[in-house]
């Protein structure tokens, strides 16, 4: 077993020692491990990660996979859970807890839901909000009055379920819907 506690240490044990399965933790001193993850995966899109967080937010665990990872475990969950992945990965699988799948498996489903609910403008107007724009920038970008913005952004809240418009537009980054 070899131990790397920093960015630049996990790359120098990468490349030297190329072991059978790598555990990466997300929040590293020096950076994200989701970050780590992707770099080790793009250059050898074979190597089998599996990341480890105190976070057991299913929204880290669907970033982990798109970056590359076979396999998130929470700090937080069954103490077996680490070993179980480990040994799933070593021999070429993929591991996830049963409780993290269902949730992931909501968020997708919410998303294509919600994505299917959006009008092109509502996409437009949401994609601008995301980026800083104002409502009065966004109605003179898009060439609508200040109102219709505003009633898209009302539709939006009530299409996302978000009280407020910054809590509208976290929702939309957490979906993937901007």
């Amino acid at each position: 077993m070899i131990e790397a506690s920093t960015i630049s240490a996990g790359r120098v044990a990468m490349t030297d020692e190329a072991p059978d399965v790598t555990v990466v933790d997300i929040n590293l001193p020096d950076g994200s491990g989701l970050d780590l993850t992707r770099e080790f995966v793009s250059k050898n899109p074979n190597a089998r990660i599996v990341v480890f967080s105190m976070n057991d937010t299913p929204m880290l665990a669907i970033q982990a996979i798109e970056c590359g990872a076979k396999s998130y475990v929470s700090k937080n969950g069954n103490p077996f859970d680490l070993r179980d992945a480990v040994l799933t990965v070593a021999r070429g699988g993929s591991w996830i807890s049963d409780e993290l799948i269902q949730e992931m498996a909501l968020i997708r489903s919410r998303a294509r839901g919600t994505t299917a609910m959006l009008s092109d403008r509502e996409h437009v107007v949401l994609r601008m909000l995301a980026r800083g724009r104002s409502m009065a920038e966004i109605a003179n970008d898009i060439s609508v009055s200040y109102k219709t913005v505003a009633a898209d952004c009302a539709m939006l809240r009530t299409k996302l379920n978000a009280r407020t418009s910054s809590e509208m537009v976290r929702i939309a980054v957490e979906l993937k819907l901007v």
